[in-house]
């Protein structure tokens, strides 16, 4: 069976390779490989994702299933003062975050986990997520709701989704979770999702 992104232990031959991305006046370069997500490019969720952010972050920022990083480097590049975590199923998405984290001179916390299962209990002002839908909306709902636990009073969960893929399902879904679930931008059948307020005992 073929490697997925989510594969926690891929398999496949490596197969170095490099993407480069410029956001916000920021030139990042990053080293990708076979067995990760979207390894050849960018992919246009998160940059759409990352494109719907206010001007300024700061606080603690989670990028839950960094992939090799695009979401938590660019940010951490962007903004030092951001406290950043990067996590990740996979080993060698992990190991590739790592490595460009520190070639982009970001200061960030790596580590491969399933989820929220191995990263240590704390609140975040920021958690950031495109999330593995061919993992299934059992394993993403469950992503959603302990994000919701995870967040600070005033934090956001925010989150791309593409239309065909699930976006009005899980918009649902997230108003069980959430006092406050906005479309902040729909573009290219994507939709960003802002949620804030997180339901008590969720």
């Amino acid at each position: 069976m073929p490697d997925h992104y989510y594969t926690q232990t891929p398999v496949s031959a490596h197969k170095p390779g490099q993407v480069d991305f410029l956001w916000r006046g920021e030139k990042l370069v990053f080293e990708t490989d076979s067995g990760v997500f979207s390894r050849t490019e960018i992919d246009k969720g998160t940059e759409i994702l990352l494109n719907a952010l206010p001007e300024e972050l700061s606080g603690s920022l989670l990028d839950l299933g960094c992939g090799y990083g695009v979401i938590g480097v660019t940010l951490g590049r962007r903004y030092p003062g951001l406290s950043v975590t990067m996590s990740d199923v996979n080993e060698r998405a992990v190991e590739l975050s790592r490595r460009n984290a520190q070639h982009s001179g970001v200061q960030a916390q790596v580590m491969q986990s399933d989820g929220y299962a191995s990263i240590p209990f704390r609140r975040y002002d920021w958690i950031l997520q495109n999330p593995p839908i061919r993992a299934g909306k059992s394993v993403i709902y469950a992503m959603f709701a302990e994000g919701a636990r995870r967040l600070e009073p005033n934090g956001a969960l925010w989150l791309v989704i593409r239309k065909q893929q699930g976006a009005e399902s899980a918009a649902a879904y997230l108003k069980t979770l959430f006092g406050q679930v906005e479309a902040v931008t729909k573009k290219g059948g994507y939709w960003v999702l802002r949620c804030a307020r997180p339901v008590e005992n969720v």
